[in-house]
């Protein structure tokens, strides 16, 4: 199939079950000419049909790998284990997929968002993987609580929100209330985060595109393992333990999230350097429904140059 052939993602999702727990997992075989392994961590409130667009963008350097995360995507959440979705749940997990689909081989990660930290921590806490890791690339990745740029009782309400909605019955209730089809249709749209998100349609079709992937997500991503992920990347510090390695931190200039200063510091305290690589975008990752081209801003030219290095 050439490259820039239309695609369906799918033709390239596959079963995945680790640990008991069901998901799946997005495989774009290497494009001619190319042998390189890339494994793409989605971040929160994901799933592989959000972030089809920029797989497809970054498969020009490479095969793509992307798995489910435990309660995200549709894949089954860590509570059917017993276990919690903590930081170091989801890193051990990570470490496990990476040791059974990259036995003999190395990879290029990269991290989106929330997805970064929790490569972070899985470098940490397996320091033996560091030497199959080609190229690291956090994009919009962040390192520490204090990252966040909100003022503190937007963050203290993020905070025991998401705390309260982090237990079994609360997190059913507002599953099927706050949202529920009918209310995000109703109501979604005119939130705080969800503002600049809706303002990128450019018609009523767009729209209709955009809260169809919402609506999506929502119902997608494991409600509970959403609140309680949200209170481990509030008040986590992954500044604890330094990982051996470089680090392309792909920041935007306008992030309506982070503070980018502070994030470079914290960077610097992890990794061994430090290649800033700045995108001049209006929010924190483009539209959930990004095409190859809308997504490839998240790919800049410094980026792209060190990819198409990758062997």
């Amino acid at each position: 199939m050439p490259h820039n052939a239309p695609k369906d993602i799918a033709d390239y999702i596959a079963p995945l079950n680790i640990n008991g727990m069901d998901g799946r997992m997005l495989r774009l075989p290497a494009p001619k000419g190319k042998s390189a392994e890339l494994l793409f961590v989605y971040g929160h409130h994901s799933s592989l049909e959000r972030w089809w667009g920029l797989a497809q963008a970054m498969n020009r350097y490479g095969a793509v790998t992307m798995p489910d995360l435990p309660g995200f995507g549709g894949m089954d959440s860590f509570y059917k284990i017993g276990k919690k979705p903590t930081i170091d749940n989801l890193a051990d997990y990570l470490a496990a997929f990476i040791k059974l689909r990259y036995r003999r081989k190395k990879v290029a990660i990269a991290g989106m968002s929330f997805g970064f930290t929790i490569v972070t921590r899985m470098l940490q806490r397996y320091p033996e993987l560091v030497k199959k890791v080609t190229l690291l690339v956090s994009i919009v990745g962040f390192a520490h609580k204090d990252d966040f740029t909100f003022s503190k009782p937007r963050y203290y309400s993020y905070l025991y929100g998401a705390r309260s909605i982090s237990y079994r019955l609360s997190s059913t209730i507002f599953r099927y209330t706050a949202v529920n089809t009918l209310a995000l249709r109703a109501f979604y749209g005119r939130t705080h985060n969800a503002k600049h998100k809706f303002a990128e349609a450019k018609s009523k079709e767009d729209y209709q595109r955009l809260m169809n992937m919402e609506v999506s997500l929502w119902h997608d991503n494991d409600v509970r393992t959403w609140a309680y992920t949200s209170t481990q990347f509030l008040t986590f510090d992954n500044c604890q333990v330094q990982v051996d390695l470089p680090v392309w931190h792909v920041s935007v200039e306008a992030d309506n999230y982070f503070d980018n200063h502070l994030i470079e510091q914290h960077m610097r305290i992890i990794f061994s350097s430090f290649h800033g690589v700045p995108i001049d975008v209006k929010s924190h990752a483009p539209s959930v429904i990004a095409d190859p081209k809308a997504a490839s801003i998240l790919l800049p030219p410094k980026l792209r140059r060190a990819l198409h290095k990758l062997q």
